[in-house]
């Protein structure tokens, strides 16, 4: 692979033309990546939980220990913070997420007279947004998550992939906090785009545009990447 020598670099805007065009690169890349909803957003909710400051092995194992013990919703309700700490320890900070599940539980019970989230559904993505960004816990990344995964709502989680890859990609400014990057590549995404392009992203992340060292030179979008393209890997 030849280095670019110095020249003008050319501009890229953050457009929903460009979205498309790195969606498409990277289906070409890691394979298609089609919306598959899994329909569970209290579950979802939960997982989401688990799974912060921990890795998806622990969270998973965590989740799966919990569901052993109490195979219902009013079940983990009825637990006490100690029961459930002690089934969900593999996944890190159990203390504190069993006092935070067991809140939201008995707030959602409380406001809806059942344990179940179902009914974000059919709110509009900002109320529903706001709602559950109201949990101790939950900010706007588990919130999205849960709307996007669980429901198949055209909302973009913006993880620390997300996050990274987007500022190399020049979609958001380098200052962009991750809350910020929310609204930000919200508005640029196409709906029926948010789901390939945040898996995309994170695959890619994952594989290829490590935080450390990515691999520029095996980018699929090293031509159409700022970053790439100052390091010079977009000529061959």
């Amino acid at each position: 692979m030849a280095r670019r020598t110095a020249k003008s670099q050319p501009m890229f805007e953050p457009t929903r033309r460009r979205v498309r065009a790195i969606t498409r690169r990277l289906e070409k890349a890691h394979g298609p990546r089609p919306w598959d909803p899994e329909g569970d957003p209290l579950g979802g909710l939960i997982a989401t939980i688990l799974s912060q400051h921990t890795s998806d092995t622990n969270s998973h194992a965590a989740y799966a220990e919990l569901r052993r013990r109490f195979p219902t919703w009013e079940s983990v309700l009825g637990a006490t913070p100690r029961q459930i700490e002690q089934a969900i320890r593999q996944g890190g900070l159990a203390k504190q997420k069993s006092v935070r599940i067991k809140a939201i539980l008995a707030e959602i019970r409380d406001e809806h007279g059942r344990l179940g989230l179902d009914f974000l559904a059919h709110w509009p993505i900002d109320r529903a947004v706001e709602y559950l960004c109201r949990f101790n816990g939950v900010g706007r990344k588990t919130a999205a998550c849960v709307l996007m995964f669980e429901l198949g709502r055209p909302v973009l989680p913006v993880d620390t992939h997300v996050h990274r890859l987007a500022k190399r990609l020049g979609l958001i400014a380098p200052d962009t906090s991750a809350d910020q990057a929310h609204d930000a590549l919200q508005a640029i995404c196409p709906d029926e785009l948010v789901w390939p392009f945040h898996v995309l992203l994170v695959t890619h992340g994952r594989r290829i545009c490590k935080a450390r060292e990515p691999e520029c030179g095996a980018c699929s979008l090293r031509d159409i990447c700022p970053t790439g393209i100052r390091a010079g890997w977009d000529e061959c």
